[in-house]
């Protein structure tokens, strides 16, 4: 029982930071095995986490599955049956069964700089759908403002762009920050890192949108890339209330979502 808890422990601590992960069970396990059905391990994209399927070049093993399933987004549960000997090169000659299971890797996940009163009203309305919210802000008081949910990080940050360079290509990334200045390291950050988010959308004008791509080319940023994002974003309805930005900005979220899933599902011609 107190194995047990320790595992659900493990997973509810990396469940609640949103990072995606795997669940590696020992299924069976035949002849000269390192550790008996069962037996879990957690992995995320940095490794083991929590737990043992037996150590050695089997556990190595199973750890690098694990970790080549974060990035292949085709399997998302898989059972593997490995030879100890002909498949793992380990002396023994036992057969392994394991079962690996993917969360949170295909979560629809919107990172949001910024905590103003147009990013309070999305937040609030991204929450309603099945997706995960990061919201990064220097102002403490504006994210305490947001309703916890067990869905939404919220990161108080002096230099949100930082975090920029943990975004991945399948993030929906949105800069609605204090203003022009504190948007524009982000998105540089961005490009220099060559991050290629699902969706890059920054608030503002097209006047300003001249403006950040004038900047980030002075930066040394290519121009085809400096001119990478959305700006205006959302679609083009309703007024400048808050709400209404919000639900412009939500609806084209869910437009571009939906043509990336459509891709994706496509079959090769």
């Amino acid at each position: 029982m107190k194995n047990d808890l320790t595992h659900i422990e493990a997973l509810s601590k990396i469940a609640r930071t949103g990072a995606a992960f795997v669940v590696v069970t020992m299924v069976e396990s035949t002849g000269s095995t390192p550790q008996d059905p069962g037996t879990r391990m957690v992995v995320d994209q940095t490794g083991l986490v929590h737990g043992t399927v037996g150590g050695g070049k089997v556990e190595h093993a199973a750890i690098e599955h694990a970790k080549a399933m974060l990035i292949d987004a085709t399997n998302s549960r898989q059972l593997v049956d490995w030879n100890l000997q002909r498949d793992i090169g380990m002396t023994c000659g036992g057969l392994v069964k394991l079962f690996f299971e993917v969360y949170n890797r295909n979560d629809w996940h919107i990172v949001v700089f910024g905590a103003g009163h147009v990013s309070q009203a999305l937040v609030r309305l991204l929450l309603t759908l099945d997706c995960r919210v990061t919201c990064l802000d220097s102002r403490t008081k504006w994210l305490d403002k947001m309703d916890d949910d067990p869905r939404m990080r919220k990161i108080c940050s002096e230099d949100p762009s930082q975090f920029a360079t943990t975004l991945t290509n399948s993030d929906y990334v949105i800069c609605m920050t204090m203003g022009h200045s504190t948007d524009r390291p982000i998105l540089s950050t961005i490009f220099k890192n060559g991050i290629q988010p699902a969706y890059l959308g920054v608030i503002g004008s097209k006047s300003k949108r001249g403006a950040l791509i004038r900047e980030l080319k002075n930066e040394g940023i290519e121009a085809e890339t400096a001119g990478e994002f959305l700006c205006p974003m959302g679609l083009p309805i309703g007024s400048n209330q808050p709400a209404e930005i919000a639900i412009s900005i939500v609806a084209q979220l869910l437009e571009v979502r939906d043509a990336r899933v459509a891709a994706q599902t496509q079959p090769d011609a």
